[in-house]
């Protein structure tokens, strides 16, 4: 069972090895959310977690099993819509240990805690629209598709795309109170 706390400064090195490990690259062939397919490079860096582990209005909860970090989500305070939200990013579990709940839970106990202490009224996210198995495990735990899209953004510094007119789709989660 997950043990969740907030990340700190500490993890930084430890969270991006496992976001990039989850993401890109051949081990990330071991889960079912590889993007080693249509991008290549990294997803993040240590310096981009650690800055948004320094953040007020951001935080990366992490997911422990047996003394190590196994799993990841960002959660920024945004407005959007019109109303307060939380934009969740960066999911990751490690690839040999997915499948066994670990995502769907990092996402409830995000959702918990954002809605606990921001008091959010919903919940976004970006997702690769060629990424139609990660949508349906999405829409699975509530969210919806939005119909809002954007270009999948450049950063060739980071990573490459494999393959042209990659495009993101909003998914959203309004809270019933």
């Amino acid at each position: 069972m997950l043990h969740f706390h907030k990340a700190e400064l500490v993890d930084a090195q430890d969270i991006a090895a496992l976001i990039n490990s989850a993401y890109r690259g051949e081990s990330s062939r071991a889960g079912w959310t590889t993007e080693a397919d249509i991008l290549d490079g990294l997803r993040t860096t240590t310096q981009e977690v650690a800055s948004i582990i320094k953040r007020e209005d951001a935080f990366i909860l992490v997911g422990v099993l047996r003394d190590q970090i196994v799993a990841t989500i960002c959660c920024e305070k945004q407005d959007a819509y019109c109303r307060n939200i939380a934009h969740l990013g960066m999911i990751a579990v490690k690839p040999t240990l997915q499948n066994k709940g670990h995502g769907a839970a990092m996402i409830q106990a995000a959702e918990a805690m954002t809605s606990r202490e921001w008091r959010v009224v919903g919940f976004h996210m970006a997702v690769i629209t060629l990424r139609e198995e990660l949508i349906a495990f999405y829409e699975r735990l509530g969210y919806a598709r939005s119909g809002e899209f954007k270009n999948f953004p450049e950063n060739s510094r980071l990573w490459q795309p494999k393959v042209t007119g990659l495009t993101l789709e909003y998914l959203v989660k309004i809270i019933k109170r």
